[in-house]
């Protein structure tokens, strides 16, 4: 896709079409790859012919017509005709009657998006699923973003999809009880599409802005499908927030610039201020759960003008609750560095000596780079230079390791013109 305006279209009807068709032929396996080949008929007659003034219907008959064509081809598409005859009376097998008018406008999408998060998938595939059933990638753009074969990334797919099926779960919204264990899931899969546009695990560059920005994009659907789910908009307010300082997180080289350093006027200033009302408002409601505590604490640092200004005891505070709400080793890993700010460097050191003890973030180079960076602070260069090193050959990204290892040298440079 290389329309701008048809791709935006495309990937909000994508999800709507998928629930459509899958109510009406009971198989979302088929539906959903009709769809993308209907997506595909729009990218190549659209942007010559125009927009068709019911884009939403035409998608539904194009795909309508492929789904009809490949359940009556009995030597193609044996199985898929079986399955469709097992669910359907036969006058569904073709184009929609008049009564369904009122189905063809429902919006499914949040459907959709409890369905591709299912709890029985990994996260590799709910996330695989949900950019191409929500949010419309092709399984070429879904692999190009995570830097796998497309075939790799097909076979993802398909054994996501398998595995719905043989899950048997209905396509309907979840119970009450049931949504609130699945809307975790929901989040989850959203935040991670989110953290590895916004600092990539892999590759050659510290972004995949395509991600990121997709992750925002359905974060924002969510919440407006779930306007008064408190941690939905929590979680949007967090990837504005954090979002908001990615033009300053890399120099002209590429290389990782540190929050403390970071020219601060580059930030998206109207990313900040949508980010802090809604956590403002989100917070006011008093029913504050852990996306919402993470964008406050990320409020509390893009709202700071410089990084002397930064709220450390505050961002402490926040800190605390949240790790007593997830008992997450990251977060007490990220309290430690906040408390160093606050009470010193060997407070934060002697936090980071007993999460070692622990063991939940063994070999994990975050926990090298956040000690090295404490060490620093405490003028013990050589343990400093050392955890920088080690912090560099744990990491997969190559930005992350340049800096690392550059971070190191410089140290070392210095420490031998002291001598």
């Amino acid at each position: 896709m290389d329309n701008p305006i048809v791709d935006d279209l495309l990937r909000e009807l994508a999800p709507q079409v998928v629930g459509v068709l899958t109510r009406r032929f009971g198989d979302f396996d088929a539906a959903e790859d009709a769809v993308q080949e209907s997506m595909l008929d729009a990218v190549a007659q659209w942007p010559g012919q125009g927009v068709p003034g019911n884009p939403r219907g035409w998608l539904i008959q194009v795909a309508q017509r492929r789904l009809t064509d490949q359940v009556r081809n009995e030597q193609a598409r044996r199985r898929r005709e079986e399955l469709v005859a097992a669910q359907a009376p036969p006058e569904r097998r073709t184009a929609p009657p008049a009564e369904d008018a009122r189905e063809a406008e429902r919006d499914d999408t949040l459907i959709m998006l409890f369905l591709c998060c299912h709890p029985a998938l990994t996260s590799a595939s709910a996330i695989a699923l949900t950019l191409r059933s929500v949010g419309g990638l092709t399984t070429a753009e879904i692999a190009k973003a995570f830097m796998v074969p497309e075939a790799t990334m097909a076979q993802r797919i398909s054994r996501a999809k398998q595995r719905i099926k043989a899950s048997g779960v209905p396509f309907r919204m979840p119970d009450p009880h049931e949504r609130a264990t699945r809307l975790g899931s929901v989040l989850h899969v959203l935040y991670l599409i989110f953290n590895e546009g916004y600092a990539s695990s892999v590759g050659p560059g510290l972004h995949r802005v395509e991600l990121s920005r997709e992750a925002v994009r359905l974060t924002r659907m969510a919440h407006r499908l779930l306007p008064d789910d408190c941690e939905v908009a929590g979680l949007l307010a967090l990837m504005l927030l954090t979002d908001a300082r990615r033009p300053a997180r890399i120099d002209a080289r590429g290389t990782p610039v540190p929050l403390a350093e970071q020219d601060r006027s580059l930030w998206d200033g109207r990313a900040i201020a949508d980010g802090v009302a809604l956590i403002t408002c989100t917070l006011a409601k008093g029913s504050v759960g852990p996306y919402q505590l993470q964008a406050a604490i990320a409020a509390l640092h893009d709202e700071a003008t410089t990084a002397e200004e930064t709220d450390w005891p505050q961002i402490l505070a926040l800190y605390g609750l949240l790790e007593r709400m997830t008992d997450n080793p990251v977060v007490t890993l990220n309290r430690a560095v906040a408390a160093a700010m606050v009470h010193g460097a060997a407070t934060g050191l002697a936090m980071l000596k007993a999460l070692d003890a622990d063991g939940r973030l063994a070999g994990n180079h975050r926990f090298y780079a956040a000690r090295a960076h404490l060490l620093e602070m405490a003028g013990d260069r050589q343990a400093a230079i050392d955890d920088y090193r080690r912090a560099a050959s744990r990491t997969t990204s190559i930005p992350e390791r340049d800096y690392l290892t550059t971070r190191a040298a410089h140290l070392a440079r210095d420490a031998s013109g002291r001598v």
